[in-house]
């Protein structure tokens, strides 16, 4: 319970305010246009990353109080291939397991389902507070953060497709609002001058299922072979014709020559 709280009051503050606003407008973005039956946001159920999405069936898994479904993320008790999108919001990187989520994920999800994934850049003015003897005990920057490129080869070994992503919070992240406010221009010009290096990557990802494929035979080759094949009868008439005794006129012809 005073881990909880300890979380909320991080995000009641403005650094924390100021994050949350940037990941629901992400959020938003992506999910309205994403459509199925059923959704899933574990992670984080005081914030509903799932409210523009218009499928029938919203809930949320956790070990937090406020959830729909209390359980571990890497053992989830959802039937397999049953949700069509799935969100994480910085569920990773505060896990002991992140591969194992990354499985019951991809096992959950239906054939080309889609996840959409949060995480703090270890790349970055954030992650740098990570390795801060001053803050890397505190929320948030205890946790484990991951790299995108390594996250990128997870998903990619669990066959899921990059669909989209992006970086956001550029600007330090300074406790006081009006230190964040005067490095502002980070903000506007992070995607153009420094697109690696902003505090939290989203990910958006679809999965795949391995099928048949058909092998189609090489017409072009088929083609050509019949170019040069002809008709058994056009054979004989041209064998007969090279066999035709020379015509009478020719061999006058040639030995008046």
């Amino acid at each position: 319970m005073r881990s909880e709280q300890n979380v909320q009051k991080w995000f009641d503050s403005s650094l924390g305010q100021y994050l949350v606003e940037h990941e629901q407008r992400y959020f938003d973005q992506v999910v309205v246009n994403i459509f199925g039956y059923n959704a899933v946001q574990i992670g984080w159920p005081q914030f509903n990353f799932l409210r523009l999405n218009r499928m029938p069936l919203h809930f949320s898994v956790g070990i937090e109080s406020q959830v729909s479904l209390r359980a571990a993320a890497d053992y989830l008790p959802i039937q397999s291939s049953s949700m069509d999108l799935v969100i994480l919001p910085h569920i990773l990187e505060f896990s002991t397991n992140p591969h194992q989520i990354l499985r019951e994920v991809h096992r959950i999800l239906i054939p080309e389902g889609h996840v959409v994934i949060s995480g703090f850049n270890p790349l970055s003015l954030w992650g740098a507070c990570h390795y801060l003897k001053s803050t890397r005990h505190d929320f948030p920057w205890n946790g484990n953060f991951i790299g995108l490129s390594r996250l990128k080869d997870w998903l990619k070994l669990l066959d899921f497709e990059m669909a989209g992503g992006r970086l956001s919070c550029y600007a330090p992240p300074f406790k006081q609002e009006r230190w964040r406010r005067r490095f502002g221009f980070m903000e506007a010009a992070g995607d153009r001058w420094w697109p690696i290096s902003g505090g939290v990557y989203f990910l958006h990802a679809i999965k795949h299922m391995h099928s048949m494929r058909i092998i189609k035979p090489g017409w072009n080759n088929c083609l050509d072979t019949k170019k040069r094949m002809v008709p058994a009868t056009q054979k004989i008439k041209e064998i007969s014709n090279d066999e035709r005794p020379p015509n009478k006129l020719n061999q006058i012809d040639n030995l008046n020559q």
